[in-house]
């Protein structure tokens, strides 16, 4: 990387969710006197019937320097290989056309591995984001491996940190920086009021609901190794959800394998008039979505949101299956299985507790944006890795 003049920083957002994880970031690069920001949007973050998040991005001031549209039709494992393949190509040609010093990769995702690729093969230095965690499913070998592609850590917790080191990364190049999607969250409690009529500002599908008692929120994604189960397994959080005495706002699932399946289950559910209490939503702007959480009575499903900022907001939440096995929780989590007895219980038994836990500072305390910009701006990586022993 060349001295004397600003550091360009490409970030490749490849899904909704990533655009939370990064936006307090992106914002630190963009003000930071030397960084210039590179924006590339890639993905399902580009699709609509996933939530596409290109309006708020430019709604929040970022300028989107190359879309970069690559996912295959398919919702199963070999379409999620044939899409990571296409990625690679595609984002290699991004990154021949914007040239920059570094390309910052967010999280887990078979998205997420194409990015590292295409920048340790063009012999551009990689700063992964969320490395070091422990979760079930693809991710886990996603994560790893994007990890030992990548030549700058930029880790949430103290626990990933540890393990990115036991990965044999060199110490020097790895920061506890904290989880980004915190900053927002520390944001939202400056103003936490639900002060907007969430189907009226992000119009979906379903009934118009009271709010004013309480509400439950779902968010379920497949789990990709167990695609085939995927819609037998939101068929029973649709019936323990049902069964609820309050409004249930749903948001639909992400583009993983076994989608097709989670899908389906949500349409034979509306279409036999079972979902009354039920609302849809594809997206929301990040703090709007924060807010509705922080307002619930309960977050039900398999989302990282869960043991993230509802840790940090101390929101209830029932984390179903194994998409976020071993995920460092706090106490506002309770467990349980793809089964819908385990699932009401869960719930009725976070209703039970008095509302929400104490604020939990696992994944930071809400200054990672800035973190990351400065370990961005000063970091001097070397272009070949060694393993440290």
């Amino acid at each position: 990387m060349k001295a004397g003049r600003k550091r360009k920083i490409c970030v490749v957002v490849t899904a909704r969710p990533s655009y939370s994880r990064i936006k307090t970031a992106l914002k630190a690069i963009q003000e930071h006197p030397n960084l210039e920001l590179q924006l590339v949007v890639a993905a399902s973050a580009l699709l609509d019937r996933y939530g596409s998040v290109v309006n708020q991005i430019v709604q929040d001031g970022f300028k989107i320097d190359e879309k970069v549209f690559m996912v295959l039709e398919g919702e199963n494992p070999t379409s999620m290989a044939k899409t990571t393949g296409l990625g690679i190509m595609e984002l290699s040609t991004a990154f021949l056309n914007l040239k920059p010093d570094m390309v910052v990769s967010i999280a887990d995702r078979y998205e997420t591995i194409a990015t590292a690729i295409a920048g340790s093969y063009m012999n551009i230095p990689v700063a992964h984001i969320q490395g070091g965690e422990v979760t079930g499913s693809i991710d886990e070998k996603v994560r790893h491996a994007v990890t030992k592609l990548s030549d700058i850590h930029l880790v949430a917790s103290k626990c990933s940190m540890e393990r990115v080191l036991k990965l044999g990364e060199n110490a020097d190049c790895v920061f506890d920086t904290g989880c980004p999607s915190i900053d927002l969250a520390a944001e939202m409690l400056e103003s936490p009021e639900l002060t907007f009529n969430p189907m009226v500002k992000y119009p979906g599908v379903g009934n118009k609901l009271d709010l004013r008692n309480g509400y439950i929120v779902v968010m379920q994604h497949p789990v990709t190794t167990q695609h085939a189960e995927s819609r037998q397994q939101i068929e029973a959080t649709l019936k323990a959800v049902a069964k609820q005495p309050y409004p249930v706002l749903w948001f639909w699932p992400n583009v993983d394998a076994g989608a097709d399946g989670v899908s389906s289950g949500i349409r034979h559910f509306r279409e036999i008039g079972e979902a009354e209490n039920f609302y849809f939503f594809k997206n929301m702007a990040p703090h709007d979505f924060l807010r509705l959480l922080y307002n619930a009575r309960c977050l039900v499903g398999n989302s990282s949101v869960g043991i993230r900022e509802c840790a940090f907001l101390g929101v209830p939440v029932v984390n179903i299956g194994d998409r976020q096995s071993n995920r460092t929780q706090g106490n506002n989590v309770i467990d349980c299985g793809h089964d819908h007895h385990e699932i009401s219980k869960a719930i009725e038994l976070q209703f039970t507790r008095n509302g929400r836990t104490e604020i939990d500072c696992l994944y930071g305390k809400g200054d990672a944006g800035e973190q990351i910009a400065n370990v961005l701006a000063t970091a001097q990586p070397p272009l070949e890795k060694k393993l440290a022993y």
